[in-house]
C-alpha cells in the first residue's frame, strides 16, 4: 500500500474517533463514526485479494446501516424533545433503534454475523484495529446513553454474545477467527454491566483492548495463521511463545493475571446488584472460551509439529519484536497487583 495513502486512512482514523469520543452532539458523533468507516476500507481492501474485497464490502454495507439507523435514531429523538444531546436520549423508540446501531456497529449477537468474516479477510494488523480501537467510538456512545437503554435488552444480548462467542470459538482453527469470536464473547461482559456501572465497562474495554493487542502483535511476528501453524512457533521465537501462553490466560481471565480483574469486578458489581442468576450464568458461559484460549497455549507451547526424516526444522526468526509487543504483554501479564489504583481511578 502507498505510505502516503497509509498515513492518510491512519490519521482519518485517528480524527473520526477523536471526533466521536469527545462529542456530545449527535450529528458530530455520527460525521466521525463515518469519517471511520472510511478511513478503515482502505486498510481492509489493501491486499486486493478477493477475501479481502469481500470483507471490505461487509464491513461497508454493515456499518452503513448501523450508521443510518443512528442518524434516524437521533433524528426521533430530537423530533419529540428537541435535544441533539447524547445523554438526552428519551424517546422509547430512539433508545431501542440506538441500542440497536451501536450493537451492529459493535458486532453483539444477534448482529455478530460481520464480524468474524471481515477479519478472517484482513490482514493481522487491520485486525487489530477492528478488534480495539474501532470499537472504541462504539462503546463510548453505550457509555454516554446507558442511563437511558434498556436493561432487559442488554442482559439478554450480553448473555447470547457470551454464549456464542463461547461456542462459535470452540471449532475454530483459524486464530483471526477465534480472535473475532473471543471480541464477541468480551463485548457480552461489557455489555452486560453497562446499566449499572459503566465505568466498568471502560475498564473493562481497557484491559481488553490491551489484551488482544498484545496476541496480535505477537502472531504479527511469528506469522501465525491457523492452528497449524501456532505448533511451529516454539522453535521460532521460544521467550515469545511463553508469553503468548500466559497473554492467552489472561484474556481468558485466569488468576493472577490481569484479565481476571474485570471479570472479578463485573461479577461483584452483579452480585451487588442481587443479580446473582445472570452472574452465574455469564461465569459458566467464560468456560467456553477458557476451553479454546487452553487450546491454543497447549498448541503453542506443548505440541510439536511432526519431525520426519526430510523434514527441515525452522529456526529461531531474526525479525525483531516490536517493542508495543513487550509494552502490551507486559501490562497484560502483571496489572492485577495495581488492581486497588485502578479501583480508586474508576
Amino acid at each position: 500500500m502507498n505510505p502516503q495513502a497509509k498515513l492518510i486512512s491512519t490519521a482519518s482514523l485517528l480524527l473520526g474517533t477523536s471526533i466521536t469520543i469527545s462529542s456530545n452532539h449527535w450529528m458530530t458523533a455520527w460525521i466521525g463514526l463515518e469519517i471511520n468507516t472510511l478511513a478503515i476500507l482502505p486498510l481492509i481492501s489493501k491486499t486486493h485479494h478477493p477475501r479481502a474485497i469481500e470483507a471490505s464490502t461487509k464491513y461497508f454495507l454493515t456499518q452503513a446501516t448501523a450508521s443510518t439507523l443512528l442518524l434516524f435514531a437521533s433524528m426521533i429523538n430530537a423530533w419529540f424533545s428537541g435535544q441533539w444531546d447524547i445523554t438526552q436520549l428519551t424517546h422509547p423508540m430512539s433508545c431501542m433503534l440506538s441500542t440497536v446501531a451501536i450493537s451492529i456497529k459493535l458486532g453483539l449477537v444477534p448482529f455478530h454475523f460481520w464480524f468474524p468474516e471481515v477479519l478472517q479477510g484482513s490482514t493481522m494488523t487491520t485486525c487489530l484495529l477492528l478488534a480495539t480501537i474501532m470499537k472504541f467510538p462504539p462503546i463510548t456512545l453505550f457509555y454516554l446513553t446507558s442511563p437511558s437503554l434498556n436493561s432487559t435488552l442488554l442482559t439478554s444480548m450480553a448473555i447470547a454474545s457470551a454464549a456464542l462467542g463461547g461456542w462459535m470459538g470452540l471449532n475454530q482453527t483459524q486464530t483471526r477467527k477465534v480472535l473475532a469470536f473471543s471480541s464477541i464473547a468480551h463485548l457480552g461482559w461489557m455489555t452486560i454491566i453497562l446499566n449499572y456501572d459503566p465505568n466498568l465497562t471502560l475498564i473493562t474495554f481497557y484491559l481488553y483492548t490491551m489484551t488482544t493487542s498484545a496476541i496480535f502483535l505477537i502472531l504479527n511476528t511469528t506469522n501465525t495463521l491457523k492452528l497449524s501453524t501456532v505448533m511451529t512457533t516454539w522453535t521460532k521465537i521460544p521467550p515469545l511463545t511463553t508469553i503468548f501462553m500466559l497473554t492467552l490466560l489472561s484474556l481468558a481471565g485466569l488468576p493472577p493475571l490481569t484479565g481476571f480483574l474485570p471479570k472479578w469486578l463485573i461479577i461483584q458489581e452483579l452480585t451487588k446488584q442481587e443479580l446473582t442468576a445472570t452472574a452465574t450464568a455469564i461465569s459458566l458461559l467464560s468456560l467456553l472460551g477458557l476451553f479454546f484460549y487452553l487450546r491454543l497455549a497447549y498448541c503453542a507451547t506443548i505440541t510439536l509439529p511432526p519431525n520426519f526424516t526430510n523434514y527441515m526444522k525452522q529456526w529461531q526468526t531474526n525479525k525483531p519484536t516490536n517493542p508495543l509487543t513487550t509494552i502490551f504483554t507486559s501490562l497484560s501479564i502483571m496489572l492485577l497487583p495495581l488492581s486497588p489504583m485502578v479501583l480508586t481511578i474508576s
